[in-house]
């Protein structure tokens, strides 16, 4: 048996999404890190090197490198090579703009939210789909997965 649980963190971009968890531990630099095309992560050195980000939440501490990952990030969503909703723990004006030109330019809105270390630290542990829900008039947003049941 399962049950829901739900944590409220700060909306740094807003839509709804669901998809499943795509963990990334390390920090992620879309500029020269993820082919935007092909919807894989390029960066060799990156623990999920060959991954796809597309049609997933991507759940990361945070991003690192380049303003320039803002318009990578962007034309990964409009590809739909991107991921549908991204979770961090800090706030992050680089992802948070990329999502942000996706929805200004293209009307594709992905959610992006900062959680606290500890909804984040819970977050990292889903193992199925997670639905976040950050709508543009309020500046929360909700993030729920299922967890099992206490017996």
């Amino acid at each position: 048996m399962r049950t829901d649980r739900t944590v409220t963190g700060v909306m740094l971009s807003h839509g709804t999404a669901f998809g499943p968890v795509k963990l990334l531990r390390a920090p992620l630099s879309f500029w020269g890190g993820y082919d935007s095309a092909n919807g894989v992560i390029v960066e060799k050195t990156h623990p999920c090197f060959g991954q796809s980000l597309a049609g997933s939440v991507m759940v990361t501490p945070r991003a690192k490198g380049s303003s320039s990952s803002s318009s990578v990030l962007a034309e990964a969503i409009r590809n739909g090579t991107g991921p549908v909703g991204i979770i961090l723990r800090e706030r992050d004006l680089i992802i948070a703009i990329g999502a942000i030109v996706a929805s200004d330019l293209y009307d594709i809105h992905v959610p992006v939210v900062a959680l606290s270390e500890a909804d984040f630290d819970a977050v990292c542990t889903a193992d199925g789909i997670v639905h976040i829900h950050a709508r543009a008039d309020h500046g929360a947003a909700s993030v729920t997965w299922s967890v099992p049941a206490s017996v």
